[in-house]
């Protein structure tokens, strides 16, 4: 096939999806002040954001970046494994071991090439991955690519993923599962899934890009919440872009599985390492994080503040308990035009729409932040309760 023909292919995908009403679009947000966002001349309320902490803007975190980009200028230079690994990257890997009781962290640049490596050092073919159908995409494509069976079970099915288990008896297992769901916002059955993995001798991997700093004893993460370890769960991977308000990702678990991502992982070895200066910001959001527990507290009370009221207006949410509260609407042209009527009224939110997730279950997914205030909750629900009230709607 020519190469152009690649490109026409392309654009005619492009369009169906366009013609669809599925085209994903980039917004410009020329300016963020907390959970206040500025973008096209219009100053709006932003219930979208995973800085579930509110941290992103914290003044100590900002203060960390700006000391070592001071000392060590903007880039790391390098690879991890030639120059690029910096005192920052290794003072922030060991205080991510110790919050969440491992023996080592490794850092990877994003969540993505962090799942994407892990799996790929772990899995080979002829082993058996077995994931939630709900997984985040990363830990999906990370078995395809390392050319295992990917064998998937109903959302949270323990006997599910059970069953899938047994099919491979004979094949090394890893079964691999988001800690909190990152379009639905439920927790994963991880005391119940470790059960199963013992009795069946898999691997089990938690993805809890979404748990880590809101969950769990001093915001350690789903795991932890789940009264689980290292032992019952060898592979933990999180990231520092959402509750901790950075960028950048980690792999957590023994001295044998980082010594063997650092030989083995292509995402991590083959790319320049994260700048020193963020490292040192999201060492400093660590401390934040596990310090400042009111943020913990204030987030779990306005989550129950906007629930109650949710309920109160015969808001269907769906049944979550962390800082995503989904608001399922069904149709995709429903959700982006509902979310089109909420920016009129000066608020941020996202329509979730297919592919993303499943045809039918279009949705708004509301983010919330320790950020807001009581105030910013009540009027998100007015705004709801408007829109629910005008004729036609769904």
């Amino acid at each position: 096939m020519p190469r152009s023909e690649l490109l026409h292919r392309l654009a005619a995908e492009t369009a169906r999806r366009e013609r669809a009403g599925l085209l994903r679009r980039l917004r410009v947000v020329e300016h963020g002040d907390g959970p206040w966002l500025e973008t096209g001349g219009r100053r709006l309320l932003g219930f979208c954001s995973n800085d579930y902490l509110g941290l992103a803007q914290h003044p100590q975190v900002i203060a960390a970046l700006k000391r070592a980009a001071d000392d060590e200028g903007v880039g790391s230079t390098s690879a991890h494994l030639i120059c690029g690994h910096r005192r920052e990257h290794a003072m922030l890997e060991e205080a991510l071991a110790e919050w969440t009781g491992r023996e080592h962290a490794l850092l990877f640049s994003t969540g993505y090439m962090a799942n994407l490596g892990t799996l790929q050092a772990l899995l080979q073919r002829g082993d058996t991955c077995v994931q939630d159908k709900l997984n985040h995409a990363c830990l999906i494509d990370g078995a395809q690519l390392a050319g295992a069976e990917l064998k998937r079970y109903p959302h949270a099915d323990v006997a599910g993923a059970s069953r899938q288990l047994q099919s491979r008896p004979d094949s090394a297992a890893l079964l691999a599962t988001d800690g909190v769901f990152s379009m639905d916002g439920d927790v994963a059955p991880l005391r119940e899934l470790a059960a199963v993995c013992t009795r069946e001798g898999a691997t089990l991997m938690v993805d809890d890009a979404h748990g880590l700093g809101v969950l769990g004893d001093d915001g350690a993460g789903s795991i932890r919440a789940a009264g689980l370890g290292q032992r019952e769960v060898p592979v933990l991977m999180a990231t520092l872009g959402k509750a901790l308000g950075c960028s950048g990702a980690f792999v957590a678990g023994s001295a044998a599985l980082i010594d063997g991502l650092l030989q083995f992982a292509r995402p991590y070895i083959y790319t320049t390492a994260m700048p020193p200066a963020l490292a040192a910001a999201a060492l400093a959001a660590v401390t934040a994080a596990r310090e400042e527990s009111w943020r913990r507290e204030k987030l779990a009370a306005l989550i129950a503040r906007f629930r109650a009221g949710a309920a109160e207006l015969g808001l269907a949410l769906m049944p979550s308990p962390s800082a995503i509260q989904p608001l399922q609407l069904g149709d995709a042209q429903v959700a982006l035009d509902t979310a089109q009527a909420l920016e009129q009224r000066g608020f941020l939110v996202g329509a979730i729409r297919p592919p993303t997730v499943p045809k039918g279950q279009a949705r708004l997914r509301i983010t919330l932040s320790a950020a807001h205030e009581e105030a910013d909750i009540d009027h998100l629900l007015q705004a709801l309760n408007e829109l629910r009230r005008m004729p036609g709607a769904g």
